[in-house]
């Protein structure tokens, strides 16, 4: 996930993230050993601030808009054509979609000097 700008850390997000988006948030949480939850919401941003570049966090940003819908959505996509070629097709066409997404995103705010 390096060349979309992602570290260890957000790759270990996008994985719980996938039962639902919100969910990569605490996530990430946990992964910098940030506590105190909600109370604690300018901890979270301020490690965030310091551990990303702005190209990272457009990164992000970019591969939420394309990435898969939770796994709940593949579900109701396999119940409703009961077939589990189309919500497979659906899941590796976002994927790919979203990390093409972020590697552009990623290199070009790196080429204006925001990473």
């Amino acid at each position: 996930m390096a060349p979309i700008g992602f570290n260890w850390q957000i790759t270990v997000a996008l994985i719980p993230g996938m039962a639902a988006r919100e969910v990569a948030v605490a996530a990430l949480g946990t992964v910098y050993a940030v506590g105190g939850g909600e109370e604690n919401v300018t901890a979270l941003m301020d490690t965030l601030g310091h551990s990303w570049s702005l190209a990272t966090a457009l990164s992000l940003l970019a591969w939420y808009v394309f990435a898969p819908q939770c796994a709940s959505t593949l579900g109701v996509v396999r119940r409703e054509t009961n077939s589990l070629k189309w919500p497979l097709i659906m899941f590796g066409y976002m994927l790919t979609l979203a990390y093409l997404a972020s590697f552009a995103t990623y290199h070009i705010a790196a080429s204006l000097g925001w990473a």
